[in-house]
């Protein structure tokens, strides 16, 4: 089914009988797209039984391709306001937003507040008609996510004005457990010498984390997956880490591990000693959301494990933080124990 289609659903669902709206004794029904925001969603809104939240896209899910299913269009018609990334993330979905909001909807960007204040990561080309893009990944920074779970709190204080305490005091506990996750993940990255604080990735998903943290960034396709990664970009990535003497390269969790396994095998026919990491990145969604991974205070945690772990285990030095005490959720236990020969 093609977006025009779906369109064409979205407004035949308008002559549905309106759905529970603010003030109502119904639950507010409120829709999110990604993982990211899925989560977001419900901490500010934890314990709070006047929201019923669908989350659209599931774990491993990549939101560049994830087109919007017949169910999807159903939920958020049926939605007072839909939650979502922004910046074209979810690229599959623009006109949908936009059918959305001419309707009544209420359609809220978590990028919004982070493109306010000037912290996007923009100047990228796509394709000839897609030139001077901007970075969807935003969330990679704590800092950013920071803005964003603020904003998003003051936005359901005004859209729900009787439960706006509870929105505004859940988000100030959270951005505490951001500081915490920042100021921890910050001294491990940076212990690495900064000579090797490189990050070779599936697709170009990290260089908001690379600015938050330190690194450089080198990716084998560009911002969207939907850019095929060919001969000449394999090539050029095996040159780079040829060049800088980079020892590990990290597979995403939603992308196939395909491209990054092509480069490792060719560093291995030049006699390069090189390896993938510990474990796949959470790059464009999460993991289960009753996983440590499935927060994304766990999934940016379980990344710099990774990468630490990852580097530890070809020889470098890093300093491993013990986790804060007050920092939630704490991860497993076998996360802190780094295989090195698996």
């Amino acid at each position: 089914m093609n977006i025009r289609q779906l369109i064409f659903l979205l407004l035949l669902f308008t002559c549905l009988p309106p759905v529970a709206g603010a003030g109502s004794e119904d639950p507010i029904p409120i829709v999110a797209t990604t993982t990211q925001a899925a989560d977001l969603m419900r901490i500010l809104t934890a314990d709070l039984d006047g929201v019923q939240l669908t989350p659209l896209m599931g774990p491993g899910v990549d939101p560049h391709l994830y087109q919007p299913t017949e169910s999807d269009i159903a939920a958020m018609n049926q939605a007072r306001m839909v939650v979502y990334s922004g910046l074209h993330l979810e690229g599959q979905f623009d006109a949908v937003f936009k059918a959305l909001g001419e309707q009544g909807v209420t359609v809220h960007a978590l990028s919004a507040p982070v493109q306010d204040a000037g912290f996007i990561i923009g100047g990228f080309d796509l394709s000839d008609t897609l030139q001077d893009v901007d970075d969807p990944h935003f969330w990679f920074d704590p800092r950013n996510w920071r803005l964003t779970a603020q904003d998003l709190a003051e936005r359901l204080a005004e859209f729900d004005p009787p439960n706006a305490a509870g929105y505004r005091a859940r988000a100030a506990a959270y951005i505490e457990q951001l500081d915490l996750l920042y100021a921890w993940a910050d001294a491990g990255l940076r212990s690495i010498d900064e000579g090797q604080r490189y990050l070779v990735t599936s697709h170009d998903a990290f260089q908001y984390f690379g600015a938050a943290f330190g690194w450089r960034m080198q990716a084998i396709q560009g911002l969207s997956t939907e850019d095929e990664a060919g001969v000449g970009d394999i090539q050029a990535t095996v040159d780079f880490v040829n060049a800088n003497d980079i020892p590990v390269l990290f597979v995403e969790s939603s992308i196939p591990p395909d491209t990054i396994e092509a480069v490792i095998e060719a560093l291995r026919a030049q006699g390069r000693s090189a390896r993938v990491g510990l474990r796949e990145l959470f790059g464009d969604a999460m993991s289960e959301p009753d996983s440590f991974g499935g927060t994304y205070i766990g999934m940016l945690a379980q990344n710099t494990l990774t990468i630490m772990q990852s580097y530890q285990c070809m020889g470098l030095e890093v300093d491993i933080l013990d986790w804060p005490a007050d920092l939630e959720p704490k991860p497993p236990e076998e996360l802190w124990n780094a295989d090195c020969d698996a």
